[in-house]
Order: C-alpha cells, then sequence, then structure tokens
C-alpha cells in the first residue's frame, strides 16, 4: 500500500511541473532522453549468471566521485558484474566516457512498476547509492528481491532531515530497511539514525569526494589542455568552474577590472549546464572581448589574441582545474549550495568561493580553519580576491598549497568504504533463480 501512496505522490508532483519539463524538453533540449528507461524500467536486461552490484550516481559529481570504488571493485571482484546508473544527461555522458566496459543506464523513478522491472531486469545482489539517493520504492523492490542495499559519501543537509522529519512516518521504514550507510560525518551519521537506520549498520568514513582527486598539475590531461589554449609561463589564470548566473558575469567583470594592469591575467568560463553554453557566449559577444570556445580549439587552435576561454563541452572540468592559479567556485552565490571544491583545492589553486555552500559544508570548515580558502560575497569581494593573488603571488601560492594538504590529510573514505561492502558481496541472491527477466 505505502508503494502505491508514494506512486500518487510522485504522480501529483509530475502533473505539478510538467509545464516546465515540457518547456524545458521544448525549448533547451533537457530530459529527452531515456523515457522508456525512466518511466518503465525498461533499462537493459543482464542475462549473465554471475552477482552483480547495481551503484547510482545522480549526476556528473556521483560519477566521478564512484571511479575510485569502481576501479577497486572490478580489480577485487572480477567475478562480478558492475553496472552504473545516473539520473542525468550530463551524468550519463560522463558514465559512458568514464566506463566504456560497463553497463551504464538511466534510473527507473520511483514508480513501482518501474522500479520492480528494473530489479528483475537486472538482478542485484547489492544497490550502492551515492550521497542521499532514498527511493523508497527501489529500495522495497531491492529488499524484496533479497537484494541488499547500501548508501555510500552518504550526507544529509539540515534542510533535508528537516524535510525528512516532516513526513518521517512514511520514511521511517524505508530507512530501516537499509543495510548500510558510510557517512561522511558523525553529525550526517546521527541524522541517518534519527531518520530510522538501525545505529550499528551506520559507520562514519569520510568523504570520498577527496579520494581520486588528481593533485599534479603536470598530469597528462590538464597538460593537453594547457598546450591547447596556449597558456604560456607567465600567464595567470583565473577559472571560474561549475558557475550558474550571474557568476561568469561577475567573474568576466572581475577580468575586464584587471586586466589593464595585468596583463597576464586569463580567464576560463565553465559553466555547470550545457545549455547555458550559448547564454554565457552571448554574454562575452556584448561585453566586447576577445573570447573563444573550447571546441574550435581542436580545429583551429588558440587565438592568441583571445585571453577569455568558455569551456563549452561536459566532463573535462577536473582536467581544466588544473590549469587554475586562481580559482572561483561556482552555484555558491545562489540556492544551489555550491560545487564541488576539492578538485581546485587538490591542485593547490588559491581557492575561492560564495557563501551558500551547504553542500560542502564540511569540507568549507576544513578549508577556512587552515586559511586555505576565501569566501566572497559579491562583486567587489571577488575582484579584491583576485587582485589580492595577483599583487601577491607567492602568498596566494602558500594558500593553495594549504588546501592542497587539507585534501590529502583527508583522503582514504574509498578503502573503508570498500571494506564495509565487502560482507554483503559474499552472497547473490539471484544465484539459483531462473535467468529470466520480465
Amino acid at each position: 500500500m505505502a508503494g502505491w501512496l508514494f506512486n500518487l505522490a510522485y504522480g501529483a508532483t509530475l502533473t505539478v511541473v510538467s509545464p516546465y519539463l515540457l518547456y524545458q524538453m521544448i525549448c533547451k533540449g533537457k530530459y529527452r532522453e531515456g523515457w522508456k528507461e525512466k518511466f518503465l524500467g525498461l533499462i537493459p536486461c543482464r542475462t549473465e549468471a554471475q552477482p552483480c552490484i547495481w551503484m547510482h550516481a545522480v549526476s556528473v559529481g556521483e560519477v566521478n566521485l564512484l571511479a575510485p570504488l569502481v576501479d577497486q571493485l572490478v580489480r577485487e571482484y572480477p567475478h562480478f558484474d558492475c553496472v552504473i546508473s545516473t539520473t542525468t544527461a550530463t551524468g550519463m555522458a560522463v558514465a559512458r566516457t568514464k566506463f566504456p566496459d560497463l553497463r551504464v543506464f538511466y534510473c527507473p523513478l520511483d514508480f513501482t512498476w518501474a522500479t520492480r522491472r528494473a530489479i528483475r531486469r537486472i538482478r542485484p545482489t547489492l544497490i550502492v547509492l551515492t550521497e542521499l539517493e532514498i527511493w523508497p520504492n527501489l529500495i522495497s523492490a531491492a529488499k524484496r528481491s533479497g537484494a541488499s542495499v547500501a548508501v555510500i559519501n552518504g550526507r544529509l543537509s539540515a534542510r533535508s532531515f528537516r524535510r525528512y522529519l516532516l513526513v518521517h512516518r512514511f520514511m521511517h521504514p524505508v530507512f530501516r530497511m537499509i543495510d548500510c550507510v558510510c557517512a561522511q560525518s558523525p553529525n550526517y551519521a546521527e541524522r541517518f539514525i534519527t531518520l530510522g537506520v538501525a545505529r550499528d549498520r551506520v559507520v562514519v568514513t569520510g568523504s570520498m569526494k577527496f579520494d581520486g582527486v588528481q593533485t599534479r598539475r603536470d598530469n597528462p590531461e590538464s597538460n593537453h589542455f594547457r598546450r591547447l589554449a596556449g597558456i604560456q609561463p607567465g600567464d595567470v589564470v583565473f577559472l571560474a568552474g561549475s558557475t550558474q548566473a550571474p557568476e561568469e558575469a561577475l567573474a568576466l567583470n572581475t577580468f575586464r577590472a584587471l586586466r589593464g594592469r595585468y596583463p597576464q591575467l586569463r580567464l576560463i568560463l565553465v559553466p555547470r549546464h550545457p545549455h547555458r553554453f550559448g547564454e554565457v557566449a552571448r554574454l562575452l559577444d556584448v561585453a566586447g572581448t576577445t573570447w573563444q570556445r573550447r571546441t574550435e580549439l581542436d580545429g583551429r587552435g588558440a587565438d592568441p589574441q583571445a585571453r577569455v576561454l568558455l569551456v563549452d563541452t561536459v566532463g573535462e572540468l577536473k582536467a581544466w582545474w588544473g590549469l587554475a592559479d586562481i580559482a572561483y567556485v561556482g552555484g555558491s552565490l545562489g540556492n544551489r549550495g555550491g560545487q564541488n571544491m576539492i578538485e581546485p583545492a587538490a591542485y593547490g589553486a588559491a581557492l575561492s568561493f560564495g557563501p551558500f555552500t551547504q553542500n560542502f559544508k564540511d569540507v568549507v570548515e576544513l578549508l577556512l580553519a587552515a586559511d586555505a580558502a576565501r569566501v566572497v560575497r559579491n562583486q567587489q569581494e571577488l575582484t579584491a580576491f583576485v587582485q589580492w593573488c595577483l599583487q601577491l603571488p607567492d602568498v596566494a601560492q602558500a594558500m593553495g598549497e594549504r588546501a592542497r594538504q587539507v585534501v590529502l590529510q583527508n583522503q582514504g573514505a574509498t578503502s573503508r568504504t570498500l571494506l564495509k561492502l565487502r560482507p554483503f558481496l559474499m552472497r547473490s541472491p539471484w544465484a539459483n533463480r531462473e535467468r529470466s527477466a520480465a
């Protein structure tokens, strides 16, 4: 009965947001892929007899997060199938590139008919949900099939925690079904326990986001982009990454305010969402700045007059951060909660972000406590920070090195997580069942 109550809630929500979804589909080309997988659970049918690990990552950040864990699982459990699901088109694009040898598909929406069919077609031994993907019908279907369910890199923001408490009567049984939670922090662990996960099933493993990040600027991919963009030894690169409106405009205004006094300054803009590439391009055109698209570099090469580069590709930001001397991490001046600042910190960039970084609260606290980052609240503070870095490059470099040390000191969560997942990989509920999928 509870499953159909969730179905009704999801249906009502889809009805309310359907005009927005249609607009995004027609005008911006979003949400067009994977309808059969999402609404009907018609994901690729797994016919192999061996046990299976189903790992779910919502979007690009979670897909990248999974890479070190997937590498270890594939090496240690070669007799297992490992499949990857994601929710967004950008996540799918990165997952297909990052895991070319694995089955990758869109995760079904949490309707009973879609989740049950998906479970029958995949027959997982273990479902691994990344960070905060608590889908009641999927979890229920998995448990009915005999599969185990784990949450890794688990986090529960204060906002999400309050929302779950409002529907605690309905969600408590769902949290009780979770077999293991590997939480990022003690605070998050206590919130999972309060919502219903048994205390002996929750462990603090730290944030996996610190693992798998590149810490060397001279890595092959970053070196390739450095040559491709024509970055010279004397250039100082200011990179604004994972940006959303109006953050590109703020970064551009900072560049225009400082480029006269600091001709060595270069600006690289990497918007968070592909559908905004055109919008940012128009912003650059209106500004009258000589600029170039990343997609033009492969064919035409770098324009030596262009001091601004728009990275209009998906999945490359991780390597572009390796070029940044000065970094601004976007999604932190609005209500998005901030984006991943660990990657530029790992390269030792002089790091800045806005005040709204609740998605990375613990990471931000570590960085600020080490005097390894700056919070900028507006145009003036961003410009002042970049100018400070240009005036005192040795001091800015030292701040970047402190950020890098914060990352190095907090690595190891992936190994701790794998240790907790191993007991669930010792059995397969499908071993003696007929290999068929409805």
